[in-house]
């Protein structure tokens, strides 16, 4: 019987997970802020940030948020511009003028804003932010979007 008890005891001790450190578990990710560096063809890269850490820097907030998605399909409360990822570059004259300033990109999916990140990065921007997975990411993490009429 002892025995039974020490068996069953010592299979919940291996059952426990063990993150020392590591990522959160598969699908838990956008509760944690989390970034990455991701390189541009040509030199230089831009910052790739998901939901949680987008979250937590609109606390306070020292960047232009800017939605490049088209056709619009709203955006994250804060959102300070929309413009086209494809004319993002075209439109720098609506950018900070000081090239290090952080600017911070979204759009539905995260693909448009993965574009306009690298044309950004390639017209001399050094700190250049895309919200990873776009707004889809945003609303899976619990956030909700807003829709003005632009």
């Amino acid at each position: 019987m002892r025995r039974g008890k020490w068996f069953f005891g010592a299979s919940l001790i291996f059952m426990i997970p063990m993150t020392g450190g590591r990522s959160p578990a598969p699908g838990l990710e956008h509760h944690h802020p989390q970034t990455r560096a991701v390189a541009v063809d040509g030199g230089g890269a831009y910052t790739d940030v998901n939901a949680a850490g987008l979250a937590d820097m609109l606390r306070e907030k020292t960047f232009p948020l800017i939605n490049v998605h088209i056709p619009y399909e709203g955006e994250i409360e804060g959102t300070d511009l929309v413009i086209p990822f494809d004319q993002v570059a075209a439109n720098v004259g609506k950018l900070p003028s000081d090239k290090n300033a952080k600017i911070v990109l979204s759009c539905r999916s995260g693909a448009m804003s993965a574009t306009a990140a690298s044309a950004l990065v390639r017209a001399g921007y050094t700190n250049v932010w895309n919200l990873g997975g776009g707004m889809l990411a945003w609303t899976q993490a619990g956030y909700r979007l807003i829709h003005k009429s632009r």
